[in-house]
């Protein structure tokens, strides 16, 4: 099984031009591969757009920085989430120093699907706060696993990866997590 990991990442294209020391392209060819998948765990982690945007730019830049010592030890998505994961810890204690976040409302239409339209927006809206709600009360580990997990759409071996854990503790950890989440959340939300 080794073997066949260090095949699969030798053959990645990524990880050739960053073995090739040829960084400017492995960084392009990261956010071309990679970015949805950044965006989508920032803005899981941040609950902003805009501070997603800035984690997603964030963690392209260190990993630049970080390809010359790049050592392949696991998949490229793996080894970006993992950076996204220390950048947007970064950004969650500087948000609880005093920063806030300002959410935008889109506008709505004044037309007779308005009302339907805002009520839509509004449950949709309820059950998101109520998920970003219960991901609070979870501690930062659960949170991040579900995360990388179910938004990064990571395996177990790569959350292991990501986060400094062995693929047995990972799974482990998602599966306390959910139970977890399950207590926390509320019933009608779920």
């Amino acid at each position: 099984m080794l073997a066949l990991a260090s095949t699969t990442l030798a053959t990645d294209p990524i990880v050739e031009l960053i073995h090739e020391g040829r960084h400017r392209d492995a960084l392009a060819a990261c956010a071309r591969t990679h970015h949805a998948v950044l965006g989508r765990l920032a803005m899981a982690l941040l609950g902003s757009q805009a501070d997603a945007d800035e984690a997603v730019q964030e963690t392209l830049l260190r990993a630049h920085r970080a390809m010359p010592s790049y050592r392949g030890e696991g998949s490229i998505k793996a080894w970006l989430c993992g950076i996204a994961r220390h950048v947007c810890a970064h950004m969650l204690e500087t948000r609880r120093r005093g920063r806030e976040l300002l959410e935008v409302v889109p506008p709505i239409g004044d037309d007779g699907r308005a009302e339907r339209e805002a009520r839509d927006v509004f449950a949709s809206r309820r059950r998101a706060r109520a998920l970003r709600d219960a991901l609070e009360k979870l501690k930062p580990s659960e949170r991040e696993a579900l995360v990388l997990r179910y938004v990064a759409d990571l395996s177990h071996r790569e959350i292991g990866m990501a986060c400094g854990l062995d693929e047995a503790t990972a799974r482990k950890r998602i599966s306390r997590a959910l139970d977890r989440l399950r207590s926390v959340m509320p019933t009608e939300e779920i």
